[in-house]
């Protein structure tokens, strides 16, 4: 029995000793196997080991800022938060600290406010059966400012996931030109431009994120005694434009005010420096504030609309004329009628003045003029081949997306004498500037373009630098002179139909347009107020240093205005403002006339007490706005020798700390000067008069806070106002409500 169950236990020790040993050989065959080869199942084992303990971390890149030429931001990368609310009771370990929305009724109270929604709906989101939620878009791409108020109110489980958004810090600034970004579907949610600059330079401003490699344990620690490899991010490239961020802002406060006063259908308008082809402001109506994105109309007219630009073409012409020596201004002709075949041509006034000068219709625009000089003096092929000279055969190549070029409608005779004086062929606004430019330098017609140079931020590498491009020179010096001299008349002549661009200290040369719209049905449109009104001017006329185009379609003026009436408004205040500000002495012949001008030329008072500045500025008719609670003058916005107008803000900053004032029913501009002063970042959204800041009246300030105001139409002004002192009375009265009993 015993020797039976040696026996058995002999055996069993037998089995397993085959049985380990089998599986010895199989696992060192499969071992010598992986060494030889390096592969098991058709994986190679390095880099499954590779993928198993390398680790990797995004270093995010930062896409390529946008600057005016003298470096001001207009575009730029910043922090942005989307606000989240953890829902999940399990996160909370000690209760004395909870990771979770514990109250989500109190939570909702204080939250909605803040995020501007109602109170239901954050408390619907808050008792979601989710472990983490979100607000919505209030709850995105929130400010710092923001970030940090919520904060303030310690509310359990609500945090913040950081990232970037693209800001416009002003608002709705040339907002065609700039364009805006997104985030692409198809780039894996990259950002990436679709108008304006930002989409057609969108390869140079375009960022590509780097990373940190290294060898980690599986909860992504950091092995010891191991390498990190780094690919360091590359940061888009830098560009910088032609703009000018002050010329630009006279613009949108001007086009704001001609918008608000005669709402009209569109208003283009760019100022350029026609000695280089510089676009110095380019702007338009309707416009969009990229920050909101409230776009309603997606082209850039100045480049991107043809129409009949009427007498403003007379310029060209005219410029023809003199240069092939045909054009006498002292000769006389008889004006009202002039018959081109069947059909006849006929002055703007019906009837004409009698017999004039050619002078003289220049001066009074007179089609009949302009109809001669062509059919009987210049010649109609003479005359195609001066509007090719002049380019209004092809685009510009203005380094902007989506120009395109107007159509030279020159078959028929009528066709060919309509031309002369701007109706039937069409051109583009920015084709006018071009030009306009051999005007007003000495014959040589300068490319516009708008990018003067794009830099590598990294290295300091200049990638693409613009330079002034001569395009050709349709007329001589000689010519572009006496062209100039004609069209300043137009200007200042009694008989001018240019007489209500005259600019006090100023001589301006330059040429009205009142031109037809086609009607849908056939033919033109009729009313006194259907028309694209315009003016093509430069100053100062002995040597012209700005160069502007203004175009206001279909303004709602009075009875008893003119369409000059708006046009003027933007032309005289931005050109008056931009020759100023680029310290363009008046020109001599006007200077003694300066000091009878309406204006008002302001004095030094840096030094003075805030008594006696603030009693000074009133008693010349001017409002002293002081921040600041010091005792004297350190500063003041506009400065010394400047004109202003009466009632005009002046901004007084006193020594000690900067303060904040109540900027309710300011314009852009008197926000623009103050945020120069304080050295502020402004945000601006809308535009119009503004109705709310985020820094409140009376609060300290800083150089380089950010300022964000929203601006409204003087027509929804008074109702949101209304409405910010109601939400103000309500949230006081709850205030009441909630204080504790003594």
């Amino acid at each position: 029995m015993t020797h039976k169950k040696h026996m058995n236990i002999n055996k069993g020790a037998a089995g397993l000793f085959i049985l380990f040993s089998l599986l010895f050989f199989i696992l060192l065959a499969r071992f010598v196997y992986l060494q030889a080869t390096g592969t098991a199942d058709g994986q190679v084992l390095a880099v499954e080991a590779e993928k198993r303990y390398k680790q990797q971390r995004v270093i995010e890149a930062k896409r390529g800022t946008i600057f005016d030429r003298n470096g001001n931001t207009v575009a730029e990368d910043t922090p942005s938060y989307t606000v989240v609310a953890v829902l999940d009771k399990t996160l909370t370990t000690d209760p004395k600290k909870p990771r979770h929305v514990v109250d989500p009724e109190m939570t909702a109270k204080k939250l909605a406010p803040l995020l501007n929604m109602e109170v239901s709906e954050v408390e619907r989101i808050l008792k979601k059966d989710a472990k983490q939620v979100e607000f919505g878009t209030k709850g995105r791409n929130i400010s710092q400012q923001l970030k940090m108020k919520i904060e303030e109110l310690n509310l359990p489980g609500i945090g913040f996931i950081r990232d970037t958004k693209r800001f416009y810090p002003n608002g709705t600034f040339a907002s065609h030109v700039i364009g805006y970004v997104q985030k692409s579907d198809e780039e894996n949610g990259k950002t990436v431009g679709v108008m304006g600059i930002e989409k057609s330079l969108n390869d140079y401003l375009q960022e590509k994120d780097g990373y940190v490699t290294f060898k980690g344990d599986p909860q992504g620690l950091k092995l010891p005694n191991t390498k990190e490899s780094i690919v360091p991010p590359d940061n888009g490239n830098d560009v910088y434009l032609t703009i000018d961020q002050k010329i630009q802002t006279f613009l949108e406060d001007a086009m704001n005010q001609v918008e608000k006063k005669y709402k009209p259908e569109k208003i283009i308008a760019i100022v350029a420096d026609p000695k280089t082809g510089e676009i110095l402001a380019m702007g338009s109506r309707p416009s969009f504030n990229p920050n909101k994105r409230n776009i309603r109309y997606y082209l850039n007219d100045a480049i991107s609309y043809p129409y009949e630009p009427g007498s403003t073409m007379k310029i060209f012409t005219l410029a023809a004329a003199v240069n092939e020596g045909v054009y006498n201004g002292n000769e006389l002709y008889k004006s009202g009628a002039y018959k081109v075949g069947p059909d006849i041509i006929r002055d703007h006034n019906k009837v004409g003045w009698g017999t004039i000068s050619f002078n003289e219709g220049v001066q009074r625009s007179s089609n009949v003029a302009f109809s001669i000089l062509v059919r009987e003096k210049l010649g109609e092929d003479r005359f195609l081949q001066y509007l090719h000279r002049f380019h209004f055969n092809q685009p510009t190549g203005i380094d902007l997306p989506g120009e395109t070029t107007g159509r030279i409608v020159y078959q028929y005779p009528l066709e060919k004498v309509t031309t002369a004086f701007g109706q039937g062929t069409t051109v583009t606004p920015i084709q006018q500037i071009q030009a306009a430019t051999a005007i007003a330098n000495g014959g040589k017609m300068m490319k516009p373009y708008i990018v003067d140079r794009i830099v590598d931020p990294d290295m300091g590498k200049v990638v693409m630098q613009n330079e002034p491009e001569v395009v050709g020179q349709p007329i001589t010096k000689e010519t572009a002179e006496k062209v100039l001299d004609i069209l300043e008349t137009v200007v200042t002549s009694e008989k001018g139909t240019g007489r209500p661009y005259q600019i006090e200290g100023y001589r301006v040369a330059g040429k009205t347009g009142t031109a037809q719209i086609p009607s849908p049905n056939g033919g033109y449109l009729t009313g006194y107020n259907n028309y694209i009104f315009s003016f093509l001017g430069m100053a100062p006329r002995e040597n012209p240093r700005l160069l502007m185009y203004v175009a206001v379609k279909q303004p709602k003026i009075s009875y008893t205005e003119t369409g000059a009436v708006p046009v003027s408004m933007i032309f005289n205040s931005v050109m008056k403002n931009s020759l100023q500000y680029l310290n363009i002495q008046p020109s001599l012949k006007t200077k003694a006339k300066r000091k009878s001008n309406k204006g008002i030329v302001l004095e030094q008072y840096v030094g003075l007490t805030v008594k006696e500045a603030t009693k000074r500025l009133q008693e010349k008719g001017l409002t002293p706005v002081v921040v600041g609670k010091g005792q004297r003058i350190e500063a003041q916005m506009p400065l010394s020798g400047e004109e202003v107008i009466a009632q005009e803000r002046i901004i007084l900053q006193t020594d000690g700390q900067a303060t904040m004032p109540d900027i309710t029913g300011w314009s852009l501009r008197d926000i623009m000067k103050l945020a120069e002063l304080l050295q502020l970042q402004p945000s601006v959204k809308g535009y119009g008069y503004a109705v709310t800041q985020n820094i409140p009246p009376g609060a300290t300030v800083n150089a380089g806070d950010y300022l964000i105001v929203e601006l409204v139409s003087p027509q929804e002004m008074e109702a949101k106002i209304a409405e910010i002192a109601q939400e103000k009375e309500e949230n006081e009265k709850k205030a009441d409500e909630n204080k504790p009993l003594d």
